[in-house]
């Protein structure tokens, strides 16, 4: 079967959303990079505190990614005036949900981390970067609708521009906060959590400018004001909502093996934060490409090529490793390299080596797997893409137990976590796209 996209205009579409990407992962490196030089327990309490504070902000990120497939879809039948319609109504959701979000983390935080955190030390630098981390959903939950505006309608290069400034700004914001520059006084891990927030706001007001300066607002109805109707939202809920739990429980998961590690002590704890900021990276390319791979599957189907679907898919799976193998490589050569700009201890530098070296070959299975999965969702049958994922969370999570609560293995042996999760999300989604039951799926 011929595809319906070459490799290079795949490749136009995902490297503006592969650089926003990896620039946003850099906020996150910014902060753990900062704090690794102010000590190893703000090191390790910035881990469990910015996977808390992301549980929160992926379930307004999947409502965006549920908006997206809808946009993309509106977008491969030409009714582009639609797509104005989705965004609005996308946008005053999430604008509420914040202020819901805001106010429960403000109330419940405090006493939910006291019991889940066993170090008092940590707990309470968790607590201080939560307090001002959580102004961020009103600019992140805003600046999400805007990026799935953007892949959805294939016109990724501004994500490109937008994540420059937010990297910019941040490293700036957190120069000043962290260490007390300019007349400010040191705040350390709360400076991090500030000059996050401040970054996403410069973020949205960038959006916003370029929106209106050099896209056709016309044309995709956004120069019209939308008056809010419930049932636009719940057409909208009957694809977002799937996508909104599915990005919740992912999270979830995720501050689960936290909680775990730092139950084995504080330096465990410090090499998983500096491994998951690596980490990152990988998973941005991943990402970049299974969001490119998703947009594409909707455009296609709402322009009736479903006979594109299977191919295109394994273009991007081929593309993506190119990229991902060539980074694990560069990582398992030089691990002590990449792992000396995230803290400049020596000892924690060396415990930290095994756990990173485990965790490049890791992503053999998360490239095809993640591809996968986001094509799931870009056919538009989220509600399948939710159930898959809860069974395979199933899988990691009782594997976390036994690996880690029951045996107390050691720090890298935990990692190979992200193994049995990859593997497992791979057999159940291959299955799924190659049977063919997602063709006539409405949306």
């Amino acid at each position: 079967m011929k595809t319906a996209y070459t490799n290079k205009e795949i490749w136009k579409i995902a490297y503006p959303c592969l650089i926003s990407l990896v620039m946003e992962q850099l906020i996150g490196m910014t902060d753990t990079a900062f704090l690794g030089r102010v000590g190893e327990v703000e090191l390790g309490a910035s881990a469990i505190a910015s996977v808390y504070y992301m549980v929160i902000f992926m379930m307004g990120f999947g409502f965006s990614a549920g908006a997206q497939i809808i946009m993309a879809r509106r977008n491969g039948e030409q009714n582009y005036r639609e797509v104005g319609s989705v965004f609005y109504h996308g946008l005053y959701f999430l604008m509420g949900f914040a202020v819901v979000m805001f106010a429960l983390s403000k109330a419940v935080s405090p006493l939910l981390l006291e019991h889940i955190i066993d170090d008092p030390a940590i707990c309470a630098a968790a607590e201080s970067y939560i307090d001002w981390r959580i102004f961020g959903f009103f600019f992140s939950f805003a600046a999400a609708m805007f990026r799935a505006f953007y892949i959805g309608t294939t016109q990724t290069k501004t994500l490109t521009l937008n994540s420059i400034v937010m990297v910019l700004s941040n490293v700036v914001f957190n120069y000043i906060l962290v260490f007390g520059k300019l007349g400010f006084p040191a705040l350390g891990i709360a400076g991090a959590a500030i000059g996050s927030s401040l970054c996403e706001l410069v973020s949205l007001v960038f959006f916003v400018t370029y929106t209106v300066r050099r896209i056709d607002v016309a044309k995709y109805g956004l120069n019209r004001r939308v008056r809010f109707r419930w049932q636009s939202l719940r057409s909208i809920f009957k694809v977002s909502f799937w996508t909104m739990i599915q990005s919740f429980l992912t999270l979830s998961t995720w501050f689960l093996f936290f909680l775990f590690v730092e139950h084995l002590g504080q330096e465990p704890l410090a090499v998983s934060n500096v491994v998951r900021s690596v980490s990152g990276f990988f998973y941005m390319i991943v990402a970049a490409f299974a969001a490119t791979c998703g947009s594409l599957v909707s455009n296609l189907i709402g322009a009736g090529r479903n006979e594109a679907v299977l191919p295109t898919i394994r273009q991007h799976i081929r593309l993506c490793y190119l990229f991902v193998l060539g980074l694990a490589v560069v990582v398992a050569v030089f691990p002590t390299a990449v792992i000396s700009i995230y803290t400049n201890i020596p000892e924690l530098q060396a415990a930290t080596v095994p756990s990173l070296l485990v965790l490049c070959t890791a992503y053999v299975f998360h490239v095809p797997a993640m591809i996968y999965f986001q094509s799931i969702s870009g056919t538009g049958n989220t509600r399948m893409a939710f159930w898959l994922e809860v069974v395979v969370q199933v899988v990691y999570v009782a594997y976390c137990v036994y690996i880690i609560s029951y045996l107390r293995s050691d720090v890298s042996v935990c990692w190979t976590t992200e193994h049995v999760y990859g593997l497992a999300l791979l057999a159940f989604c291959s299955v799924y796209i190659h049977r063919g039951k997602w063709k006539g799926v409405k949306v």
